[in-house]
């Protein structure tokens, strides 16, 4: 069993960067995928970027080359750093944790945080 709790999430100007975190508390983080969606209200949560603990990525198509998604193994944290952003990024942005390989759909996850909210202003 891990948990997760999100944080760094906040007020941005459109084209700015912004990192998030998410740190994991339980054993064994080392062998979880690690991943983030993100969900506006009305929406389907959608996938970010996800890593796996032998530090294999992978981005949803459309953010490629903004987002970078890593991990520290020694602290239990993985991070988000998003740059360029824009209005339309705006969302509660969520860690989920996941065991063996990456998948893209939500309900694949077993773990998720609490979220954070990530406002990107015109």
């Amino acid at each position: 069993q891990v948990q997760l709790a999100e944080s760094g999430g906040g007020l941005v100007q459109a084209g700015d960067s912004l990192r998030i975190s998410c740190a994991a508390s339980g054993p064994n983080f080392r062998t979880y995928v690690m991943a983030w969606f993100r969900q506006v209200p009305g929406k389907e949560r959608e996938f970010v970027a996800a890593n796996t603990g032998l530090d294999v990525t992978k981005y949803a198509d459309s953010l490629k080359g903004r987002f970078t998604i890593s991990r520290d193994n020694a602290k239990n944290t993985v991070y988000l750093q998003m740059n360029s952003l824009k209005p339309e990024e705006t969302a509660v942005y969520y860690c989920a944790a996941r065991s063996f390989f990456i998948v893209q759909a939500p309900s694949a996850y077993a773990y998720w945080g609490q979220g954070t909210q990530v406002t990107v202003s015109s």
